[in-house]
């Protein structure tokens, strides 16, 4: 922000305290530059990101960087096996250390003056600097991290909210799937021409599915509602529950969204930004695949490929879907009020071989297309809201209630760091 800083926090709390429940957005929220500076420091540098996958350092001094709010993370396998994050710059003048968006290092050497860093962060040798200077200082600042079954979140914030309770959540769901057995297949980063918060609430809803996703309703029930689903479907729901739950009882898994319509998230009043949920697929598909066939080998502690789709998300970058046989995950990170990066990463078995066991041309197109459906879909919402003749729309209570859960949620983080008493939100 700048000195003008308490004028933007009034301006963004009296904002804040002027939405109506039940509609979109004020234009504001999407085109002011006050407002996505803030946003940097209530969400992006203040909560739990999704950085990627431990797969991704899979040996000691595999690393990769990950670019959010103006820092650079390095991610990195130290040499006892253990995932570290510290900010990529050197505590000599504050060069970049590692240039490479990802790589293997033995020790991170400066590349301006050569200071040298262990894999630990520990400063090894700083050529120069006289004899009593002490090099135990001068470890790399250290990033707030946590790993859960093979997913990595960090956080920049001096002291992060507790992360105790997404672990107990997500640890059992995430368990089965093997994330920390697989190994990455592909990795595709779009930049989308929207904001953020458009890319998510187009995720929070599947409105728009029938009418923009034909690979994705052919595998999936949540795209019917309370005012469309018919006694065929609610039928057609109801048996594959039953014929998968007994099945999955045998592998230890059970079904915990079996509604029509999109699981609930986020949990607004309560602050809850993380879930995870296992859903029954559509009869006849057991992967999320064109034709619902499973196209690699079983992942993690899988005995049989039918166990319908593991759903994570976390706000406010992260959202997974994962199959018997593939996983595909979505790391959000804004790179302006008119942009996003999305960055997808298909993972599957670590002993699984491309060309033998899978092929990407049967693991990729399902998610490719529902994601560059949306994608485009976002850019004309961009387009939209940035016109003059844009305003607050209404929300339908039977297909958007994770839309209005979600603007809650974003309304009550930014208008606490605006100053506004938490909770005020309608």
């Amino acid at each position: 922000m700048s000195l003008l800083e308490p004028l933007h926090r009034q301006r963004i709390a009296q904002k804040v305290g002027g939405h109506q429940s039940g509609r979109t957005l004020d234009q504001y929220f999407y085109a002011d530059e006050a407002v996505y500076q803030a946003e940097l420091d209530a969400f992006w540098r203040s909560g739990w990101l999704f950085a990627g996958h431990s797969c991704q350092v899979a040996e000691p001094g595999d690393y990769f960087v990950y670019k959010v709010a103006g820092d650079e993370i390095l991610i990195l396998r130290d040499d006892e096996g253990r995932v570290r994050a510290s900010h990529n710059v050197c505590r000599h003048r504050g060069s970049t250390l590692c240039q490479d968006p990802a790589g293997h290092i033995g020790r991170i050497v400066c590349p301006y003056h050569q200071w040298t860093y262990g894999r630990d962060g520990q400063l090894l040798a700083c050529r120069g600097m006289g004899e009593d200077f002490d090099k135990s200082e001068y470890r790399l600042k250290p990033v707030h991290l946590e790993e859960v079954n093979g997913l990595i979140f960090v956080s920049l914030a001096a002291e992060p909210m507790p992360f105790d309770a997404a672990r107990a959540e997500m640890a059992p769901q995430l368990a089965p799937q093997g994330f920390d057995r697989a190994k990455v297949a592909k990795i595709v980063d779009y930049t989308i021409p929207a904001n953020w918060k458009l890319v998510w609430e187009n995720n929070r809803e599947c409105y728009h599915c029938n009418a923009n996703h034909p690979q994705y309703i052919k595998a999936n029930f949540d795209h019917y509602n309370a005012d469309d689903t018919t006694e065929r479907v609610r039928t057609a729901i109801t048996s594959a529950t039953a014929k998968q739950e007994d099945r999955w009882a045998a592998q230890g898994l059970a079904a915990t969204h079996t509604a029509t319509g999109m699981c609930v998230f986020p949990d607004a009043a309560n602050k809850i930004w993380f879930a995870a949920n296992r859903t029954p697929l559509v009869d006849g598909y057991v992967s999320e695949t064109m034709d619902g066939r499973q196209v690699a080998p079983l992942m993690g502690d899988y005995q049989a490929p039918d166990v319908g789709t593991l759903r994570m998300r976390t706000l406010p970058n992260f959202w997974n879907h994962s199959s018997c046989d593939h996983c595909v995950s979505t790391r959000l990170t804004p790179l302006g009020h008119f942009a996003t990066e999305a960055r997808v990463i298909w993972l599957v078995d670590r002993d699984a071989k491309e060309g033998v066991d899978y092929r990407l041309e049967e693991i990729m197109p399902f998610w490719q297309l529902t994601s560059e459906q949306d994608w485009e879909l976002c850019e004309l919402a961009q387009r939209g809201v940035t016109s003059s003749g844009y305003q607050p729309g209404p929300l339908s209570p039977v297909k958007e209630y994770n839309v209005m859960g979600f603007l809650k949620w974003y309304l009550d983080v930014l208008g606490t760091w605006a100053g506004k008493t938490p909770g005020a939100v309608d």
